[in-house]
């Protein structure tokens, strides 16, 4: 009989957003009747020239894409100011991720996480037999981190900001001030996936891959195309830091690691910052018909930074799975939180129309 690792036998795997096949099977809704704000992609797609672009190279699927992906390295090099030598692209931010853990965790290490943070910092961690230690507060509290840095002197330390699932963001000031007093030795992993979106709400709450990576060699900052670029179904992202440590990084890679479509838009997507400044636009304008919505039926609800907004479920009335399996009925995906034990759903800021039926179908939820 085959013997598996010991610690996939306590290790869960992660859980995505229902899909919108599941619903149609399930419901027998029509594809076109469900809305699916449950996962944080954008709403609008991406950039009309990205997708001709896709069009213009669809002949090239046969090909090996080109292994150094230099177009798209210099690319983000104009973007962020920091030499190509160090930045790393990947299948989605989670490959990095996941690189990050394998260069540096031995079985036993400490790693250390908010506790409500995204999933894959533990999966990862834990695959590489570290021992994971987790803040007690739902948003990051750098004070505990730092307490808790000192006692256990973990190897890698994340930081999700601004957060998934949450929402919360950290300000410069307190960011910096963190990495000062933190132990060079421990690797900070700096998930910005969602900070184009702190960006435009408050300048003070987005940090510079460039800065951060230049003043701190022990910083790795990881970003994707998932989100703001409207590119979720082509899995691509990258990390940035200190040229050693990128080095170090590559030796992880598998060949040809991100296909040749997949890098193709998003060096095209990179090219074109309007299509993501009228994104953020409506993103923000959307946002406030659910802060006005909370407010009005006295919600508690957490202050976003990213694409998404999480709201309580009321204590005496329906419980956040049930609002969540009432709307699935309606062909309606939010994503309940009760896995990361929160009594809450965190929904994806839609469009305009989207979100004129989410709302209809939340008030009669929150009557």
């Amino acid at each position: 009989m085959v013997q598996f690792h010991p610690v996939l036998g306590s290790l869960k795997s992660y859980e995505a957003g229902k899909p919108i096949e599941l619903v149609v099977r399930e419901f027998g809704i029509r594809p076109e009747d469900v809305i699916k704000l449950g996962s944080n992609e954008n709403p609008f797609g991406c950039s009309p020239h990205v997708t001709e672009r896709i069009r213009e190279n669809a002949s090239q699927m046969y090909l090996y894409p080109d292994d150094s992906y230099l177009d798209l390295k210099n690319e983000l090099s104009l973007k962020f100011g920091v030499a190509p030598e160090r930045i790393l692209p990947g299948n989605g931010s989670d490959q990095v991720l996941d690189f990050a853990c394998r260069s540096v965790l031995s079985p036993g290490d400490s790693v250390l996480i908010n506790r409500i943070t995204f999933a894959m910092y533990k999966i990862y961690a834990l695959q590489c037999g570290a021992k994971i230690h987790s803040t007690e507060t739902v948003p990051h509290d750098l004070d505990a981190f730092l307490d808790l840095a000192k006692l256990l002197r973990p190897k890698i330390l994340f930081l999700c900001t601004p957060s998934n699932p949450a929402g919360d963001a950290l300000s410069k000031t307190d960011v910096y001030g963190f990495l000062e007093r933190l132990s060079p030795d421990t690797l900070v992993v700096i998930d910005g996936a969602y900070m184009e979106f702190a960006a435009k709400k408050d300048p003070e709450k987005s940090l510079s891959p460039r800065e951060l990576t230049d003043r701190f060699p022990n910083v790795f900052y990881t970003g994707t195309f998932s989100k703001v670029y409207g590119l979720g179904g082509m899995r691509i992202g990258y990390g940035i830091g200190d040229a050693e440590l990128i080095r170090n990084l590559y030796k992880m890679r598998p060949p040809f690691s991100i296909a040749n479509l997949s890098a193709f838009a998003a060096t095209e997507a990179l090219r074109r910052p309007e299509h993501v400044d009228f994104y953020l636009e409506k993103n923000l304008a959307q946002m406030k018909r659910y802060e006005d919505f909370a407010l009005e039926r006295e919600l508690t609800w957490i202050d976003s930074y990213a694409n998404f907004i999480t709201l309580f479920a009321r204590k005496n009335g329906k419980t956040s799975d049930e609002i969540c399996r009432s709307l699935l009925r309606q062909g309606i995906i939010l994503r309940d939180l009760k896995s990361y034990d929160l009594n809450a759903i965190r929904i994806t800021i839609g469009r305009p129309e989207q979100n004129d039926r989410v709302l209809e179908a939340l008030s009669k939820e929150f009557a």
